[in-house]
């Protein structure tokens, strides 16, 4: 069994906080890693469990182990319950470990009731530096990260993760909340596969679906809030000209991205016309993945400017800004490295990074051409 990265940072917040709430997209492992840190476990969709815990709440909340409490937004009345309880005993740490499959955004009980009692740490599925074997390594970014999704055997992708939008869109997201038809939710992920790694334009894709920007723009926030979708606000300052305001919108796995597109392959991904946008979303992802498993404070932006100078990545962390720019090649060029030093200029950014598919590493004071592998271990 693969060891999560996460581990570390939930066990030291559950020694800061009363509650940590593990939130994460559905399928991505967090009930199997909830259950080594914790023995005391209930499924809160089940309504077994629920009226387990109800009938022996007290008696259940007053030993001093820990208490998991998967798919908490299924009961929400768990959080007032457990509100009362923390603040009876604040001085207790450690007591509550919550997982969830959407955000605290859409968690109603967690951001009313337990604000300022609770951590929230976040599960993706497998980052790229959690896999050990090549193999595994190799069909990452064709496969994604789910566990049960292909990368760790090879076999299961891309009818897993088909399934796994369906299920999605016909029961999870409508009991989130989404008050979009299946088919209209199929429709707009379809959009936003082809989409992927532009910037947001709600005007267009409401109008090709019928519905006002205002709706799609709602219907966004679920899918984030849901995990599938991160969204990538532009970078803006005074700079002396005109910037784009618009965020980009990737999706967070690409294993989806690639079913919902009919790729099956990585020769099939590699002759498609939007393979550099896949490759792009996929190193923002790690990058960013890798920043928050740690639980490092940061600021991610695209950058882009009315005449076309952009950068795909800028990080700001550690007192610094990062410019980070992708390139799906293994042959970059002087032109490459001096096109990102002249948009970098423009943010006065401190280092700049040009991430390809060269696994040498060459540096050069504040410039570094690498491949991911590369780009991840800067971050540490």
């Amino acid at each position: 069994m693969l060891n999560r990265a996460i581990s570390s940072l939930i066990v030291q917040r559950l020694r800061d906080y009363p509650a940590v709430a593990l939130v994460g997209p559905r399928q991505s492992g967090k009930t199997t890693l909830a259950r080594r840190l914790g023995k005391r476990y209930f499924d809160l969709e089940q309504e077994p469990d629920r009226l387990r815990l109800d009938v022996q709440w007290d008696e259940t909340v007053a030993r001093h182990d820990l208490l998991v409490l998967d798919e908490a937004q299924g009961w929400p009345d768990v959080f007032a319950r457990l509100r009362g309880e923390i603040d009876r005993k604040r001085d207790r740490r450690g007591r509550f470990l919550l997982l969830g499959s959407v955000s605290p955004t859409l968690m109603t009980g967690v951001s009313e009731s337990l604000a300022g009692r609770l951590s929230v740490v976040e599960l993706a599925p497998f980052a790229l530096r959690e896999l050990k074997s090549k193999a595994q390594r190799d069909r990452h970014w064709l496969m994604g990260g789910f566990p049960d999704g292909g990368v760790l055997n090879g076999r299961t992708f891309p009818t897993w993760q088909r399934d796994y939008l369906d299920l999605l869109r016909q029961r999870d997201l409508p009991n989130w909340g989404l008050p979009a038809a299946p088919q209209t939710t199929l429709r707009l992920l379809r959009m936003l596969a082809t989409a992927h790694g532009q910037e947001w334009n709600a005007s267009q894709i409401g109008k090709s679906l019928g519905l006002s920007y205002h709706t799609v723009n709602s219907y966004l926030d679920y899918l984030v809030g849901a995990f599938l979708f991160r969204r990538l606000d532009a970078w803006h300052a005074n700079i002396g000209k005109r910037l784009v305001k618009r965020p980009k919108v990737y999706w967070r796995d690409t294993g989806l991205l690639h079913a919902l597109l009919n790729v099956e392959s990585a020769d099939a991904l590699l002759s498609q016309p939007w393979v550099g946008a896949s490759w792009e979303g996929y190193v923002i992802e790690q990058v960013l993945t890798a920043l928050e498993t740690r639980g490092a404070a940061h600021s991610a932006f695209h950058f882009r400017t009315s005449d076309q100078r952009e950068i795909d990545l800028v990080l700001e962390f550690g007192g610094e800004r990062w410019a980070i720019e992708v390139k799906l090649t293994s042959r970059p060029t002087r032109d490459d490295l001096a096109l990102l030093n002249r948009n970098a200029d423009l943010i006065e950014a401190d280092q700049r990074f040009l991430v390809c598919r060269r696994a040498e590493l060459l540096q050069s004071d504040n410039q570094t051409i690498c491949d991911l592998e590369g780009m991840l271990d800067h971050l540490r």
